[in-house]
């Protein structure tokens, strides 16, 4: 760990050290640069949400400002839904990274703060250009500080449950060089409890029990974290920039799980106890290059990303009911991921009409193996599990090309694109491998928008694209979970294709704006659980199966009351239909779900207040559900002076982030929580420098 801060210590002594040069930024090919800065700005094929208006910012994680985004749903442990759909993919700077594609986006963006954002774009239904995986896209923008001269920025915030974070932000340009980096270290964490009952029965022997588990732990991670950049701009044209950014998270969480298993014949009770060690390390290097001309925009880019994931799955059983010598098993999970990116995005406009195109290729390769075997008390002796223990690789190559053509005609916008992509899929281990699964896959898209007049204007879209299992869903083999849990792969998974409709308006006042949306969603080929109980184990898996339709309306409204009074109000009501399996039975489930926010900022002198509530409905889960939950948080800030303010987050302050869910299956019951504890009081101090 010393030398990881020191190699960081100097990236950021060299940038102070080295001269630098500015000119303007040039707009990328396919971003709008957003000249007025606005709040919020809506575009043909995404909403744009500029950052600044946040209270606070400084204390937040990424997680805490995207729960507050309209269309939005994240939950205290990470889940992201956008209008209902829990396919979202999260991009930075326009482009995926090795974290941020699988379970570990979640830690990512709990640890990832919101400070280092300058604004984020939320895609609802994306346009050919994207490579949206069938679903929702949200891109994260970092900030890009080019003024001319010197500067940083150093932030530090603590809270109760002694956790802590400090950054540092600097930055020189002058003439043709922009020199920017970070270093920042954090100790977060939450209090996680869970609790779960299982009720089983065997159709073949009639045989029936009850299994119960629960837990509480307390997960305090320490966080470091590095970034370093070089713009290069010889003229207003060209940019040359090339960054890199580095996140080191390690735990050992002490769990403490409480076991029950009933069954006619006897009754079970132990507790398994665990101390970690967890580790997760990531980094990505990119480099870029733009040319913007009078009518014209060219960018090449080039990624490199990935994730090294190390999760302790060593216990000691300790027999509370009947009573036995103590067992112990040692295993982890090691998961890593590795994700290569190049892309060229062209574009030329010329009598209103602008023609884009480009070329994408990207492979990610994910390196999986679990390891679980059992150890003698007394000799030390290990046995190998091999019922869980395995080791495999999934490399997926996706080429993909898209074209478009946006134009305006009179009082009509329109953006028309189409892509195709060709996924190649290997899926591999020592004793198995699958043959490669090819599939092109040719997905269009429509944007249009009609201007009533100057304050009103109504919109439509609809987009075809297909959506690829997740690696981890490949895995032939069984993977311990916990005492309750192992998951089971199946590498015979398909591709799901989706399709969304959207039909929307805005309306724009001088005080205050509003829009709202009718969506529709449905999916062939949908990848739904598939849950048995086996010896007293609750096994999950995965397979395609039935489809999948939802249906609603959004509605979202902002005002400016005063010059000191600001309020919103995010809300939604969709229907949900799933045909999902249960054993050699299909069945048909149908609920209703939906979510309210509103919030309040209140401004005068040196001071901000802003106050958020958020309410989400129970909703419906392959056989079975959810339950509601709710959150409702507090920022403050006051300006000392111009460059030096406090900040103050009171978040969660009513708890509600408690998670209730249930199945009912064939073959079992289960009625289940978890709580990720998500209130918290955080002080925070920002002195600005140059």
């Amino acid at each position: 760990m010393s030398g990881q801060l020191g190699r960081l210590l100097g990236s950021l002594l060299l940038l102070s050290m080295s001269s630098a040069g500015y000119t303007a930024e040039p707009e990328a090919a396919r971003v709008e640069v957003i000249a007025n800065k606005a709040p919020v700005v809506k575009k043909i094929d995404k909403t744009v949400y500029e950052l600044s208006q946040f209270v606070a910012i400084d204390n937040m994680s990424v997680q805490d400002i995207l729960r507050n985004l309209p269309d939005l749903n994240i939950s205290a442990e990470g889940k992201m839904t956008v209008k209902g759909g829990a396919q979202v993919t999260v991009l930075v700077d326009g482009k995926p990274l090795a974290a941020l594609t699988g379970e570990e986006r979640a830690v990512a963006l709990q640890t990832m703060s919101a400070a280092e954002l300058a604004r984020v774009e939320v895609i609802t239904n994306p346009s050919a250009a994207y490579a949206a995986n069938g679903g929702a896209i949200v891109n994260l923008v970092l900030q890009r500080d080019r003024k001319p001269g010197q500067h940083a920025q150093f932030r530090a915030s603590m809270s109760d449950h002694a956790l802590w974070q400090t950054h540092l932000t600097a930055d020189r340009t002058q003439r043709e060089l922009s020199l920017h980096g970070t270093l920042s270290f954090r100790e977060d964490g939450n209090l996680k409890q869970r609790y779960s009952m299982v009720h089983w029965r065997n159709p073949v022997n009639g045989q029936s029990g009850t299994n119960e588990q629960r837990s509480e732990v307390f997960v305090h991670r320490q966080v470091l974290s590095g970034s370093a950049g070089v713009d290069y701009l010889p003229n207003n044209a060209d940019t040359l920039s090339i960054s890199t950014h580095y996140n080191h998270r390690q735990s050992r969480p002490v769990l403490d799980v409480l076991k029950q298993d009933a069954t006619q014949a006897q009754d079970t009770v132990f507790h398994r106890i665990s101390v970690g060690p967890n580790t997760q390390t990531d980094a990505d290097v990119s480099l870029s290059y733009s040319q913007q001309g009078a009518n014209r925009a060219l960018k090449l880019a080039a990624q490199q990303s990935y994730t090294d994931g190390l999760i302790d799955k060593s216990y000691r059983d300790v027999y509370v009911q009947p009573q036995r010598p103590e067992q112990q098993s040692h295993g982890n999970t090691n998961n890593r991921r590795s994700l290569s990116q190049l892309s060229a995005d062209w574009s030329y406009r010329e009598d209103g009409v602008q023609w884009g195109a480009g070329l994408d290729w990207h492979r990610q390769t994910d390196r999986l193996a679990n390891w679980q075997a059992d150890t003698d008390p007394y000799s030390g002796k290990e046995t190998l599990r091999t019922n869980v223990s395995n080791a495999y690789l999934v490399r997926t190559d996706v080429l993909a090309a898209y074209l478009t053509t946006q134009l305006q005609l009179a009082d009509w916008g329109l953006l028309l694109g189409v892509r195709a992509e060709q996924p190649t899929t290997l899926v591999q281990s020592g004793e198995f491998e699958a043959s490669p699964s090819r599939q092109l896959a040719v997905n269009p898209s429509l944007h249009m928008r009609y201007a009533l007049d100057e304050k009103r204007e109504l919109s439509f879209s609809v987009s075809r694209s297909s959506q690829r299992p997740d690696p981890r869903d490949l895995n032939p083999y069984s993977s311990y979970v916990d005492a309750q849990n192992l998951t089971r792969g199946n590498s015979a998974l398909q591709t799901q294709q989706v399709q969304m409709w959207e039909l929307g308006g805005q309306t724009e006042e001088e005080r205050w704006q509003s829009s709202f949306s009718v969506f529709y969603r449905s999916s062939r080929n949908t990848v739904v659980d598939a849950r048995s109980f086996t010896d007293n184990v609750l096994i999950t898996s995965k397979q395609n199966g039935g489809n999948a339709r939802s249906a609603g309306m959004t509605v979202t409204l902002d005002s400016t009351l005063s010059p000191h009074w600001k309020l919103g109000l995010d809300a939604a009501i969709y229907h949900v239909w799933l045909n999902t399996p249960d054993g050699n039975n299909m069945v048909l489930q149908s609920a209703d779900s939906g979510y309210l926010k509103l919030s309040a900022t209140y401004q005068a002198g040196a001071d901000s207040i802003a106050l958020d509530a958020s309410y989400t409905a129970a909703g419906l889960s392959a056989l079975g559900g959810y339950g509601a939950r709710s959150a409702v948080n507090l920022n403050w800030k006051h300006q000392i002076s111009k460059k030096l303010h406090l900040t103050l987050n009171l978040s969660d302050f009513f708890d509600g982030s408690k998670n209730a869910y249930w199945t009912r299956s064939s073959y079992f019951d289960q009625r289940a929580w978890d709580h990720f504890v998500a209130r918290r009081l955080t002080i925070g101090l920002v002195r600005k420098f140059g």
